[in-house]
Order: C-alpha cells, then sequence, then structure tokens
C-alpha cells in the first residue's frame, strides 16, 4: 500500500464527515470502522482502494491516506477523489462566522465542528443513490445499492476483500434486468437506473456543463431524466454539484429533523421549508447534514 498526507483546511472531523457521506451504519460502500474510512475507486478501469486515517484534532487535522491497486497516477486519483467525497479543501469560515451569531444555528455548528460536506464522486453516483432511496426507507435504499455495487461493480485489489465500487455506467448496462429485479429494485427503478446509465454513457450528464447552469436550469435538466424528481435533482445540486444553499425540500425525513430542530407543532410542506430555513439561506445544505448527523446521533449511531 502506497501512503501519503493530505492537510484539510481546518476544522476537519473525518469521523463526522464519513457518517454525512455513508448516512447508515449498513453503507458497503463508503466503510467506516471507527478509525479508518475506505472506498473502492475505478481508476482508468481498474479498483483502487483507498484508506484515509486522521491524525491530530479538528483544528490541526493531517489524513494519512493509503491506496491499494495498479492504476496509474493513483496518488492523484485518490487526492482528488477525497477533495470531493471528503470535502477537504472546502473552507467554512463564513459558515461558522455566521452560526457564532446566531444562538440556534452556533448551537448545532459547535456540536458537529469539523464536518465538512460530502459530494458523491460522480453525477450518475448522486443521482442512483437518489432513484434508489425513492418511496423506501433510507436504510432499505442502501441496502439496494450495496446488493447492486456486489452484483456488478469493481472488487477491490486487496487480497480476501468483498468490497466492490460503486457501479459505473457501463457495468449497469451489463447487468441484465432481471438480475436488478432479484436485487429487489422494482421495475420503474430498473427503467429509471439503466436510462440513467445510458444518458451517461453518451454524455448526458457532463457535469461541467451542469455546473455552469443555475439552480433553475440545472433543475430542469435532471428532471428531464426518467425517474428524476424535484427532489431527487434538488438531492443532486447538494450532494453531486456542491451547491450548499440547497436544502432538499422533499426530502420527508430531513423535514422531520428540521421541524424537531425548530421545535414546531405543525409539519412543514416544501414551502414551510424554504420560509424555515429563509434567515440561513446561504447555508441551508449545511444545515440539511448537520440535521444528519443530528439525528444519527440522537438515535445512537453516531458515537457522542
Amino acid at each position: 500500500m502506497r501512503r501519503f498526507v493530505l492537510v484539510p483546511t481546518p476544522p476537519f472531523r473525518l469521523d463526522l464527515t464519513a457518517w454525512a457521506l455513508r448516512r447508515r451504519a449498513s453503507n458497503e460502500i463508503d466503510r467506516w470502522d471507527g478509525e479508518a474510512y475506505r472506498r473502492v475507486l475505478v481508476v482508468g478501469g481498474a479498483p483502487l482502494e483507498v484508506e484515509v486515517r486522521q491524525r491530530g484534532d479538528a483544528a490541526a487535522a493531517r489524513l494519512e491516506v493509503g491506496v491499494r491497486g495498479e492504476a496509474r497516477a493513483a496518488r492523484r486519483a485518490a487526492t482528488a477523489a477525497l477533495e470531493r467525497l471528503l470535502g477537504v479543501r472546502v473552507d467554512l469560515g463564513a459558515f461558522y462566522g455566521a452560526a457564532a451569531r446566531d444562538r440556534r444555528l452556533g448551537s448545532l455548528a459547535a456540536r458537529f465542528r469539523g464536518v465538512k460536506p460530502p459530494r458523491f464522486p460522480t453525477l450518475f453516483e448522486t443521482l442512483a443513490n437518489a432513484i434508489a432511496c425513492q418511496q423506501v426507507t433510507l436504510a432499505l435504499g442502501i441496502v439496494l445499492l450495496d446488493r447492486l455495487a456486489q452484483a456488478c461493480g469493481l472488487a477491490s485489489p486487496a487480497h480476501g476483500s468483498r468490497a466492490c465500487a460503486f457501479p459505473r455506467p457501463e457495468d449497469v448496462l451489463a447487468l441484465k434486468c432481471v438480475r436488478m429485479r432479484r436485487l429487489g429494485f422494482s421495475r420503474q427503478k430498473v427503467q429509471a437506473l439503466r436510462e440513467l446509465a445510458q444518458a451517461a454513457a453518451v454524455g448526458g450528464l457532463e457535469e461541467r456543463a451542469l455546473a455552469a447552469l443555475d439552480d433553475r436550469a440545472a433543475l430542469e435538466h435532471l428532471r428531464a431524466l426518467r425517474g428524476v424528481g424535484r427532489w431527487s435533482a434538488e438531492y443532486a445540486l447538494l450532494r453531486g454539484l456542491g451547491r450548499l444553499h440547497v436544502f432538499p425540500g422533499d426530502d420527508v425525513g430531513a423535514r422531520k429533523h428540521l421541524e424537531r430542530w425548530l421545535g414546531l407543532r405543525k409539519p412543514l410542506d416544501y414551502a414551510g421549508v424554504e420560509r424555515a430555513l429563509g434567515r440561513w439561506r446561504r447555508y441551508k445544505g449545511l444545515v440539511y447534514f448537520h440535521l444528519l448527523l443530528k439525528r444519527l446521533a440522537d438515535e445512537g449511531t453516531l458515537p457522542a
């Protein structure tokens, strides 16, 4: 295993960021064992396993990175992937400054100080996550994604490891529909995932082009894809394009967490979410991630 060090923009906590990325303990694609974050990437058509450990506290963190595999330029590829997956270079100074002037936001930010906003490696993976998790519990959606990775993702180069990379578009297209159905995907989700993979394979999910669009235009483009509604498209803006002012207002779980955090007695609708977050409009996506961690901590999944 080749090793090198990354120095993230402080403050940084690997444990919190890994949990914001993985969302559930059952996630076998983004793995966290209490000390190290691991994931299998695909670089140049070959699997590359990365392992990350933090040394030092949030204010002076150093990330020890190990890479295993035969991919060329492994260090450069791993660095680029981790900067995106773990938000290593994201500077949240303005957010912490705003939180210091707001008692409610300040308490939440202090509790999870050091979490960075994670992003999936590709828009394809982002939207595949959204499609898998539609109309089912998050826990079941992640189980489906794990099964998909085991069925057609490239395996880790580590001897004896069962870890697999998230499937590439061509991997999904090579998997027969009947096999996908046996994994637990509905017919509608199978069709949506295959059309998404086809779009990605022919350049229909070009991230640079989407990143150049404003929110409205990007949402319209994404919603033209089968199986992508308002929630999935906003999810992609946040977790795929890294737009930290976006809070997916149709996310039922996130909406309930927001209601509890604000102490509201009446449930919020989509417009209500926008109104409730108006004072933090530049940081709505960061509120989303912090409330996710709050839920994990409150239910005992995230260690105190």
